[in-house]
């Protein structure tokens, strides 16, 4: 699926969300995006959450 596609989907779901749920519902939706982001972000190894979270000061 091409990044157009995707975004385009995206902003359909986003749209539904936002008349279904009115504001709340669109935050949700854009809160949940976001962490299912981060999370498939992780799988694929684009970036390291655990580095964010580790102490920087070395003992």
């Amino acid at each position: 699926m091409s990044v157009s596609t995707t975004g385009l989907l995206t902003g359909l779901l986003l749209a539904i969300a936002a008349i279904l749920g009115g504001f709340w519902g669109f935050l949700l939706a854009v809160a949940l995006g976001g962490i299912g982001w981060l999370v498939a972000a992780q799988i694929e190894g684009r970036i390291d959450l655990g580095a964010a979270f580790r102490s920087r000061r070395h003992v």
